[in-house]
């Protein structure tokens, strides 16, 4: 008997150096993916930013702090005996001094609310004349003025609709 030797032959196979196509395709995948994830935050943030722009600087926040100071402003310079009250709460008129020399009052400021808006006229003390009117806000939905003594307080609510704002502010007057 012959024996048969049987001799194994090792086939090389040669690689070509690069990558194929499927490796190719997963690699666009990912990155898509990663690259919607990260377009997904971005808009997300700046839609974020946006919304708190609107809330910081919108008409009903800016007019509520400017409102706020200039009360606080005519009442502390208010004499404490020149604080008048309508008694339905919706005026506040106060009396006060452009000298302080003077012996009485000689100016008066009275805040009230005439439909949305919240106004404030300027005027002689002795004549009632209006001297000039101002506007401190718009969209007012509703003003209500209270007085402990020397301390004056007014609630206020605005509405654009899209935002509320209630500023409750309260100051004493000074002289």
């Amino acid at each position: 008997m012959t024996k048969h030797i049987k001799t194994k032959v090792k086939t090389q196979r040669t690689y070509n150096s690069g990558i194929t196509m499927v490796e190719l395709m997963l690699a666009v995948v990912f990155l898509g993916i990663i690259l919607l994830a990260i377009g997904i935050v971005i808009a997300d943030g700046h839609k974020g930013w946006s919304r708190m722009y609107e809330r910081t600087y919108s008409d009903v926040v800016t007019e509520s702090h400017t409102a706020r100071r200039t009360f606080d402003r005519i009442i502390r310079q208010a004499s404490k005996d020149g604080i008048e009250l309508d008694s339905g709460y919706s005026w506040v008129k106060v009396l006060y001094y452009s000298d302080p020399n003077l012996s009485s009052p000689d100016l008066y400021a009275r805040f009230y609310q005439s439909g949305d808006l919240l106004k404030l006229d300027y005027g002689n003390a002795q004549t009632g004349v209006v001297t000039s009117s101002q506007t401190l806000s718009s969209n007012v939905q509703s003003c209500v003025f209270n007085r402990r003594g020397r301390s004056v307080q007014m609630i206020l609510q605005l509405d654009d609709g899209s935002q509320t704002q209630t500023v409750v502010t309260s100051a004493v007057a000074h002289n």
